[in-house]
């Protein structure tokens, strides 16, 4: 498995990271397990994880997997590149969300007593808290850089102007570095290449993308005629959002597009989508998700077997509509 740095930063990172999402919701303790086993086997050293997985809309599920992960990590902590996220509710006092210095604060600390480890390589806020000056947030996240307890610090889900001050303020500041972003990214949802991207590759800052599949579309598996199956798209309110981002006729025929190209090229359309992603130079490490074990055979084939460039070229000319925002859209 090839090791790409993240951003600026000097920490090196495999080039697929493993998303834990499911675990608890939709998979047991022992099917985690076996998914953790089968991504270290195959060389993925790079778990990303956040305090309000799984999402499945309710307080008393929160932490779950940072539980399922922190029993898993007993005796080998060091072999694993770890990344967990805050922001998200976990309680229902006002101060229990966002970006403020006392959520930060109480959540790291959460985070670690769950995952049984004394620090977290990268540390992500899963969203942004305009309500928040930036100066208080990236100060409160130097703090925790600073006292140990993370060794890098990320966002997920920024607007690139966003995203743009904070940098500016981190240098201002002399605060620690955003090293990474976390974006929705895939063949049917390209908007951040018109400015998130540009800006990774301008200041750098490394690009870990969520989404590769756009739920499980891009597998092929799912029929417009036919009601979801069990997985992202009938996860409580996951589910909802998964299926407001990509249920929809203009996806699926995007999607029939794809399947001959696959076909033609002899892969499966889940290599496809993921070595569509890899092949993007600002993209450091696509985060694949997965219920089953077997189901990470296609993300290890997309790396050990990356697309031609003509390839990628055809998709993304097949594929520039998606170039266009939401408000576009």
């Amino acid at each position: 498995m090839q090791h790409l740095r993240l951003g600026r930063s000097g920490l090196p990172v495999s080039k697929l990271c493993l998303g834990t999402m499911t675990f608890g919701l939709q998979c047991d303790e022992p099917t985690s397990v076996a998914i953790l086993d089968k991504a270290l086997d195959g060389g993925i050293t790079f778990l990303d994880t956040a305090d309000a997985y799984p999402l499945g809309g309710d307080f008393s599920t929160a932490g779950r997997t940072e539980e399922i992960i922190g029993r898993y990590l007993a005796g080998r902590r060091d072999d694993i590149v770890l990344a967990t996220k805050c922001f998200m509710p976990m309680g229902r006092r006002p101060w229990d969300a966002g970006m403020s210095r006392k959520h930060i604060t109480s959540a790291i600390d959460a985070s670690l007593r769950r995952l049984q480890t004394d620090y977290v390589d990268l540390y992500q806020l899963h969203f942004d808290d305009r309500a928040t000056p930036i100066d208080e947030t990236v100060q409160a996240l130097d703090d925790v850089v600073r006292s140990g307890k993370a060794r890098y610090i990320g966002v997920s889900n920024w607007q690139a102007w966003r995203l743009a001050r904070a940098v500016g303020r981190t240098e201002l500041l002399r605060t620690v570095p955003i090293v990474s972003v976390q974006p929705r990214y895939n063949l049917l949802f390209r908007a951040i290449e018109r400015d998130l991207l540009p800006l990774c590759d301008e200041v750098g800052i490394g690009v870990i993308p969520y989404n590769p599949l756009a739920g499980g579309l891009l597998t092929g598996k799912h029929r417009r005629q036919e009601d979801a199956p069990d997985g992202r798209f009938t996860l409580g309110t996951a589910g909802a959002m998964y299926r407001d981002r990509y249920w929809h006729d203009r996806e699926f025929d995007t999607v029939e597009l794809l399947r001959p190209i696959a076909a033609q090229a002899g892969i499966s359309l889940t290599q496809l989508a993921i070595g569509w992603v890899l092949a993007n130079p600002t993209v450091t490490a696509p985060i694949v998700g997965a219920s089953r074990p077997e189901q990470l055979d296609d993300a290890l084939a997309a790396v050990e077997h990356p697309l031609p460039a003509d390839l990628v070229t055809r998709l993304g000319e097949l594929t520039a509509e998606w170039r266009r925002s939401d408000a576009e859209r």
